[in-house]
């Protein structure tokens, strides 16, 4: 198993990794100074070019072992970074069906939109973050102070190169404020996009298969120590096809450093459940490894 990586280096600053079988971390950064320029030179033969990565680097010495990158930051010590530069997040909505009710029952409208979108030919594409905004595992994700109703959505994150092929996934953490959406749709962006409203890591699984991997996701929320909420699903519970949403997604946009896309959640916390500042977040994917997160408020 081949993972890309982005981390701190005291006295270099951020470097990216390449892991080979979650052990041996190798500095790639001399040859690829930025994942842009890494999935750039992908583009047209991805399995050749994580192949090639993966001789090059070998060829080195490592320069670390993957259990040697902490996940809290800290300046003066090794440490994960988000493993994301200078691509956008987009987000799919309502992929799962569980989402869907959700949405039901938090629009103050009925809801009628996300039955609509549902089962429309047409996805619900929209943008969440830009690369540098990103949170990375041990930082604080945000809550709105103007918000009564904060939760997380633990979501598959994959990462397409420039001509939108699939080159790996991630865990990714697409904050939301449930009561400004569902007060009116057309406040998703502020529901949506706000300071530190996105997680992404620990790091990239690549892959050249334009398929969904067969995982299962699952969510932890503590409080003080206590566990507050859990639930778990499975990525054979998402509606949309891979290749239907990178159409979609790749349609008269053009994306020159790599795009990444969250792709729904089936984890919905209930409505008597919110977050607050202190807690716990905790979002696992097999065969990809755990996202861990504080919550601050913002």
């Amino acid at each position: 198993m081949l993972t890309i990586l982005r981390y701190h280096e005291p006295g270099l600053g951020p470097r990216l990794g390449l892991c080979v079988d979650k052990e041996a971390v190798y500095d790639i950064t001399v040859q690829y100074n930025t994942l842009a320029a890494w999935l750039q030179s992908t583009t047209g033969d991805v399995p050749g070019a994580s192949q090639a990565l993966a001789e090059t680097a070998q060829k080195g010495s490592p320069a670390c072992k993957l259990a040697d990158i902490s996940s809290q930051p800290d300046a003066s010590r090794r440490h994960f970074l988000a493993p994301i530069d200078s691509q956008e997040v987009w987000a799919a909505g309502v992929t799962y069906e569980r989402s869907r009710v959700a949405r039901l029952e938090e629009a103050q409208d009925g809801g009628d939109v996300y039955s609509r979108v549902y089962s429309a030919e047409r996805p619900e594409l929209f943008f969440k973050s830009m690369g540098e905004k990103v949170v990375g595992p041990g930082a604080s994700v945000g809550i709105r102070h103007d918000a009564a109703w904060s939760v997380p959505e633990p979501e598959l994150a994959v990462v397409f190169n420039p001509g939108m092929q699939v080159v790996g996934f991630t865990i990714g953490n697409d904050m939301s404020s449930r009561d400004i959406e569902g007060a009116n749709p057309l406040y998703l962006p502020q529901a949506k996009i706000y300071t530190a409203s996105c997680a992404l890591g620990p790091f990239i699984v690549l892959t050249s298969e334009p398929t969904w991997p067969q995982a299962a996701i699952s969510l932890r929320i503590t409080r003080s120590e206590r566990l507050r909420f859990s639930g778990q699903t499975h990525t054979r519970h998402i509606h949309r096809g891979l290749p239907d949403l990178a159409d979609y997604l790749g349609r008269c946009s053009r994306f020159a450093g790599g795009v990444f896309l969250l792709t729904g959640t089936g984890i919905v916390p209930p409505p008597e459940f919110h977050l607050s500042e202190g807690d716990e977040i905790s979002i696992e994917i097999e065969g990809i490894g755990t996202l861990s997160n504080a919550v601050q408020r913002v």
